[in-house]
């Protein structure tokens, strides 16, 4: 980041940075324009907006996993999924999670499957993953100019939602039974949409990935993983 771009950057804040104009008459539907995106590069806003869709699509995965496991939202004392589920991505989110022993990223995706853990095990496993995937983009969801991010914990954060994965699929309790429920695959058309969103939320990690790489030349170290070497990577 040169000296100039810095003092630009810091002149756009100082004298327009909160300010945003209205929608364009008939473009009622459409996002208000924000002065602040000028600050940000291409690479800025397609980051962000991949990084909105993950979170988009972890939070309906939160969902489906509260649906097919209810016990889990009812040890809070919830009404409905949908509380449970609030409580990581609604508007009134906290951040603070008692049962979670002040846990965060792959630990709290560990406690999830952790034999005598009594709290909610679904709860363990999102906040673990939303906490991940906002650390490897350095604690932020908001990019501009002086942002610099490691595709390298992009990357590793993919390979991380693999391994969670494959705990969901492997991890049983003492009576064999799975410490939570995702696929259906007993009746006549198994539903697989667990697979299906996983493997999109692996992919916005990815192209998120390749796309910080080629924008500041700077590689990736590959991993290759096996059942065998199911292990969580650093971010």
């Amino acid at each position: 980041m040169s000296v100039f771009k810095t003092s630009l950057l810091l002149l756009l804040w100082g004298l327009l940075g909160a300010c945003q104009s209205p929608p364009e008459k008939g473009d009622e539907g459409g996002r208000p324009f924000d002065i602040r995106s000028l600050a940000k590069s291409d690479v800025d806003q397609v980051t962000e907006l991949q990084l909105q869709f993950a979170m988009e699509t972890l939070e309906g995965l939160t969902h489906k996993l509260y649906m097919r496991n209810p016990k889990e939202w009812r040890k809070a004392g919830l009404d409905d999924p949908e509380a449970a589920v609030a409580r990581v991505f609604g508007p009134g989110r906290t951040g603070i999670y008692p049962e979670l022993r002040g846990l965060r990223t792959v630990n709290a995706i560990r406690l999830a499957f952790e034999p005598g853990y009594q709290g909610d095990r679904v709860l363990a496993f999102a906040e673990g993953v939303r906490s991940m995937l906002v650390a490897a983009h350095n604690g932020k969801q908001r990019f501009y100019y002086t942002d610099e991010l490691d595709p390298q914990k992009l990357y590793n954060a993919a390979r991380n939602i693999e391994v969670a994965v494959w705990m969901l699929k492997s991890r049983r309790d003492a009576d064999g039974a799975l410490y939570l429920l995702t696929n259906e695959t007993g009746g006549a058309v198994p539903n697989l949409s667990f697979e299906r969103q996983f493997g999109q939320l692996i992919g916005l990690q990815d192209s998120t990935a390749r796309i910080i790489s080629a924008s500041t030349n700077r590689r990736v170290k590959n991993v290759i993983m096996s059942v065998a070497s199911m292990v969580f990577l650093p971010i």
